[in-house]
Order: structure tokens, then C-alpha cells, then sequence
């Protein structure tokens, strides 16, 4: 059995090889048709447009991808030509859900306000918008959450995408990107919602480039309506708007979700569900990380803590140095540790 692999996934390659499967592994945007031509399955990343340029009269029946998102699957193509596609869907919801934490400790530290008392909006309720309602509450923040679909099938307590840009002093945005239909979100966060903004002093994406239009934040910030943007992810990526790169307090290469937990999960997930789909018979392979080099960390504060396990700062200052290393920072990531990797000691000062 031939598969294709994305070389950047983590951990794959040679949970494959070991259950004696060919793997071909190739950068994600070079994957071409000629590659699976006698390829039974696909492992990809978002870099891979899985659509009939890359699939017509290929030997690929399963794709997965190792990520939560899936916009750059051509759903319908695989649904009529026999293909079964498959995502992680929570793979890397610690990983985002640090990455926020840290964008907020950060910007709280940075400009002398602390958070308890604010209110955080949440756009899109699915499994990090979840986790990070959890912890905003535990922190003091109040929270304000918006997902029409959940709304639209009676989920209690969601409240419009107005009263967000109304009542938060931070938003941050979790939703899937849809294109078009009933719940379209490419450019949700357009013009007309950045002027509607009350009070928005830290606006965050760690979506989808597309579900914010780049060029309205930009605007919003160069007038006042947006005090201060975090983004991991952007219009156009790689390439992006280098006025919007240099006003951003935190500006990162779309790595929110790679933490090594995040990449474990995700290989598992998909390795389970092909594993399920072929009907192979041995178990899967169990992928396991070892302790990082220093496991405890003491701090005087939980903000502290976060912040020395991961600082968006530094990612930033690397991205804003070489903007246009853009794809090679994000390719070559080193994959950081999540918090429940350590053991945080909080340690009162005297």
C-alpha cells in the first residue's frame, strides 16, 4: 500500500512505515497529481488543496487531514468521485487555547490592565471557543459568546455578533471558515462590524485568515476603533499585508495550534480513522511525548507561569524581523509544550 504524506506532519511517517506501509513524504504545497497516481491515501496539512486538480484519476480513496479546519478539501469533489476525508477535529484545542491565554497575559501585563472584570467575546463555540470560556471565567473575565449555527439549534446563552462588538473589551475569534451558504464567516469581521466596535481594546484571530478582512482591521486600527490585534492567521498568507504585520502588538506565522500535544493528537486521530476506514486489523501505534527539559516551573503568578512557558512576544519579534521567511517559520516551527506539560508552583512573594 502506497501512501502520501505531508513531510511536516509530526510523528506520522514513521508510525506508517512501522506497520509496513510505503510512505512517500513531500512538502505539502509540492504535492502534485503525478504523486498519486497509484496512491491509495493522502495525509495533508491546510497547504494542500485537495480538489480535482490533485485527485482526477489518482488511486486515492482516503484523505486525512491533520488539522482542525478543513476548508481546503473540495468536499463535494471527494463526495462524488468515492473519496472519504476525514479531519482532527480537536486536535489542537489546548494548543490555541494557550496560545490565547498568552496573547492575554501578555497584553495585560504590557498595558497595565488586568482583566478581571472585563468582558471577553467569544466567536465560535466548538471546542476552543469552549475551553477558552472555561478559562476566562476562572480568571475573572466575563464572557459574551457567539455561534449562530449553535444558536439556530437552541443552544441557551449565545447572544448576537452586534452585542459582541458592543459590550467586549476583548474579542477573539474560533470560528470555522465558510465561503458561502447560511453560516458564511469569510470576512464575518468586515467593515460594517469594525465600525460598530464600543470598546475593543484587543481584537484576536487564531482562526482563519479569511474570516477577518484585513484591510477593515487595518482601518480600525489606524483610526482608533481597535486599540491593539493579535493574529496568527491572515488574509493571503504567505503573503501578508506588511502595514497590518507592523501595527499588530502580536503577529505570529499561523502556529497557534502547533504545540507538540496539538501535532500528537492530530496523527493519532487521523492514524485511528484510516486504520478504521482500511479495516487493518493491527492496533495503533500509541505516540507518546517525553517531559520537557525543565518540567517545573515557579512563578509569583498564574500569568507569569503561562507567559514563561510560552511568549507570543518572541514569535513575533522573529516574523516582523522576516516577513517574508513567512512560510519557513511556520514550516519549521519548533513545536512548543503545552501547560499541562509542567508543573507550575505558585510561589507567593513575600
Amino acid at each position: 500500500m502506497k501512501v502520501v504524506i505531508d513531510e511536516k506532519i509530526p510523528y506520522l511517517k514513521e508510525a506508517l512505515a512501522g506497520m509496513g506501509v510505503d510512505v512517500v513524504a513531500l512538502p505539502g504545497a509540492a504535492i502534485a497529481n503525478a504523486d498519486l497516481l497509484d496512491a491509495q491515501a493522502l495525509f495533508v496539512r491546510t497547504r494542500t488543496v485537495c480538489d480535482a486538480a490533485l485527485l482526477a484519476n489518482t488511486a486515492v480513496r482516503f484523505i486525512g487531514t491533520a488539522t482542525i479546519g478543513y476548508d481546503h478539501i473540495d468536499a463535494g469533489y471527494c463526495k462524488d468521485n468515492g473519496i472519504v476525508w476525514t479531519n482532527a477535529a480537536g486536535c489542537n484545542a489546548g494548543a490555541v487555547l494557550q496560545y490565547v491565554q498568552s496573547v492575554v497575559c501578555s497584553w495585560s501585563r504590557d498595558y497595565g490592565c488586568p482583566v478581571e472584570g472585563l468582558t471577553l467575546g467569544i466567536v465560535g463555540m466548538g471546542e476552543i471557543g469552549s475551553r477558552v470560556a472555561v478559562w476566562a471565567e476562572s480568571v475573572g473575565l466575563k464572557v459574551l459568546a457567539n455561534d449562530p449555527p449553535k444558536a439556530d439549534a437552541g443552544v441557551p446563552g449565545l447572544v448576537g455578533l452586534g452585542e459582541i462588538a458592543e459590550r467586549c473589551d476583548i474579542i477573539t475569534f474560533h470560528p470555522t471558515l465558510n465561503l458561502d451558504g447560511a453560516y458564511k464567516s469569510r470576512h464575518l469581521a468586515d467593515e460594517a462590524f469594525f465600525a460598530s466596535l464600543e470598546r475593543c481594546r484587543l481584537f484576536i484571530n487564531a482562526s482563519r485568515g479569511a474570516v477577518v478582512d484585513n484591510n477593515a482591521l487595518l482601518a480600525a486600527l489606524e483610526d482608533g476603533r481597535v486599540q491593539c490585534v493579535a493574529l496568527d492567521v491572515w488574509e493571503g498568507e504567505p503573503d501578508i499585508n506588511p502595514s497590518l504585520l507592523n501595527k499588530a502588538y502580536i503577529a505570529t506565522p499561523h502556529i497557534a495550534g502547533y504545540s507538540a500535544e496539538g501535532k500528537m493528537n492530530a496523527t493519532s486521530i487521523v492514524l485511528e480513522k484510516f486504520m478504521r476506514y482500511m479495516g487493518l486489523e493491527c492496533n495503533v501505534p500509541r505516540l507518546r511525548l517525553d517531559a520537557p527539559p525543565q518540567p517545573l516551573v515557579k512563578a509569583a503568578t498564574e500569568q507569569e507561569a503561562l507567559l514563561s512557558i510560552y511568549s507570543p512576544l518572541d514569535d513575533t519579534m522573529v516574523l516582523k524581523n522576516a516577513p517574508g521567511d513567512f512560510e519557513n517559520l511556520r514550516n519549521n516551527y519548533i513545536l512548543r509544550r503545552e501547560p499541562s506539560a509542567y508543573k507550575i508552583e505558585i510561589i507567593k512573594r513575600k
